[in-house]
């Protein structure tokens, strides 16, 4: 229970269902059940936005450990409980799904086939994704971890593109495929350690030789959802045939999950195999960086452009992780939170051009500044935070990464900021086919610019993104005392095997 008396946690996270059960009762007239879907869906998910900034507000920036925890019995026999509470890192991901989440619903105002379902698929989703992120069992966390395949499977498969069964059964079986080997490495530490607690287990030191291969199950599991190079490939699939609310959340949220799970499990519980695989984990964000920043740079699909801006922000969050410095790890998570707001703004962006009916090939668009000024300014500026421009948020958590890395290795740092060079360059390159070039097709000057639904899903986004680029402390001073935190354990975990060692001798 929270200091409120109330168990807030349970409510941000099974409030959803409420909104599932009540959409599952419709029944009538087609139109209208698909009307009164879209309005629950989105009342609920603006209640649930709503007790997320209460928590916000509640919170105390000052402690390092979890707030506002719950402890309810469970699996008595097997000493499982189902745990919740959130910390800074925790917290702003809460946040970012329950914003995220009704944007999403909104930008599937123009879909018209089987709504009821897929209003229930997205507060499903969100039940998951929140439920994930407060979870202090690991068994709990395991199941809303895999819950959230199921309605982004169906969400990709049902109302996707003309390859939506193929995208669809690739993401599900790559993210399957990793969580397998997760779930072994739960086992090994659940025996381990007797408990499968969070808190429990971050205190529960694990012998150095089990846990490369520990990390190596991590890696397997939260690389996939993270689209770490090499384990991205289902990434543009996904990304370019789920309609456009389940690319939103694909991209601004799930994304994300991969990411909590280095900093939650991975960094903190094996800090010998994290510090042993610094080498790697380096190696791999770098050449998402760069490699798939010119991939991005040689697409002429704007939506798949986009997706692979989308990994190389990916591999700037893994390097900042795995700095293990103060900087880094708070430009990850400072990227973690802008790029979810960013990668939105795109994509709706991107949907804002579907919606009217036109293509997503570069070479078939143009000169949209001058028919459709509010679009292009809004374009502009997610494109440029993208790039990392001042005042915007992407600058503050590639900054903050670049310092972080640089008190590591140089090259490190020099390779991974090349991402804003290259980024920039893609990104001009999208504005200026999109934007700037001269209008190809005579159907283009008949296009009308934004519409109010528009305007109520890319101006929030658009204020958050100026807000975190101008006043980062704001949200940065949330998360100081639990990184700092980490870093020191880190560091100490580290130093004492070496301590033993010279005191052996």
């Amino acid at each position: 229970m929270n200091e409120a008396g109330f168990p807030i946690l349970s409510l941000l996270t099974f409030l959803p269902l409420a909104g599932v059960v009540l959409i599952a009762t419709l029944s009538g007239n087609a139109a209208a059940v698909a009307r009164n879907a879209r309005w629950i869906a989105v009342w609920t998910s603006l209640i649930v936005l709503a007790l997320g900034i209460y928590l916000w507000i509640e919170f105390d920036p000052a402690q390092a450990g979890f707030q506002f925890v719950e402890d309810h019995p469970w699996l008595s026999g097997v000493s499982v409980d189902f745990h919740l509470g959130v910390d800074g890192i925790s917290l702003f991901l809460v946040l970012l799904t329950v914003f995220i989440t009704p944007i999403a619903v909104v930008s599937a105002w123009p879909i018209t086939r089987r709504v009821k379902e897929l209003m229930i698929a997205f507060l499903l989703l969100e039940t998951m994704t929140v439920g994930m992120f407060c979870a202090l069992d690991f068994v709990v966390f395991y199941v809303f971890y895999e819950g959230v395949l199921i309605p982004m499977y169906l969400i990709i498969g049902v109302w996707g593109g003309d390859k939506r069964v193929f995208a669809a059964i690739k993401f599900f079986l790559f993210t399957l495929a990793g969580s397998v080997l997760m779930l072994l490495a739960l086992v090994w530490m659940w025996r381990n350690a007797g408990t499968t607690d969070i808190p429990t287990l971050l205190r529960t030191p694990i012998p150095p030789d089990a846990q490369m291969w520990l990390f190596v199950a991590f890696l397997a599991s939260f690389g996939v959802k993270a689209a770490v190079w090499p384990l991205h490939t289902w990434l543009p699939d996904a990304y370019g045939e789920a309609p456009l609310p389940g690319t939103i959340m694909l991209a601004a949220v799930l994304s994300k999950m991969g990411a909590y799970g280095f900093l939650r499990f991975t960094v903190p519980m094996l800090p010998q195999a994290s510090a042993a695989a610094e080498p790697l984990m380096f190696t791999l964000g770098v050449v998402a960086v760069i490699y798939v920043s010119l991939v991005a740079l040689a697409q002429t699909d704007m939506k798949r452009l986009i997706a692979y801006s989308s990994v190389a922000h990916m591999g700037v969050i893994v390097i900042g992780i795995f700095t293990f410095t103060v900087e880094g790890i708070e430009g990850a998570l400072f990227q973690m939170l802008s790029h979810g707001l960013v990668i939105a703004g795109l994509f709706i962006c991107s949907g804002v051009l579907l919606v009217r009916g036109e293509t997503q090939q570069l070479s078939r668009l143009g000169g949209l500044a001058a028919k459709m000024p509010v679009y292009a300014i809004f374009l502009m500026l997610f494109a440029l935070a993208s790039m990392g421009l001042p005042a915007t948020s992407g600058f503050v958590g590639e900054i903050l990464v670049i310092v972080g890395a640089l008190k590591v290795n140089f090259w490190v740092s020099l390779l991974g900021g090349a991402g804003m060079v290259l980024g920039a360059a893609y990104m001009l390159v999208l504005l200026r086919a999109v934007l700037f070039d001269k209008i190809p097709r005579p159907e283009l000057t008949a296009l009308k610019d934004l519409q109010p639904v528009e305007y109520a899903m890319l101006v929030p986004l658009a204020l958050l993104v100026l807000w975190l680029g101008i006043y980062p402390s704001s949200f940065t001073h949330i998360f100081d005392a639990p990184v700092a935190a980490m870093v020191q354990a880190h560091v100490a975990a580290i130093a004492k095997p070496v301590a033993l060692a010279m005191v052996t001798k």
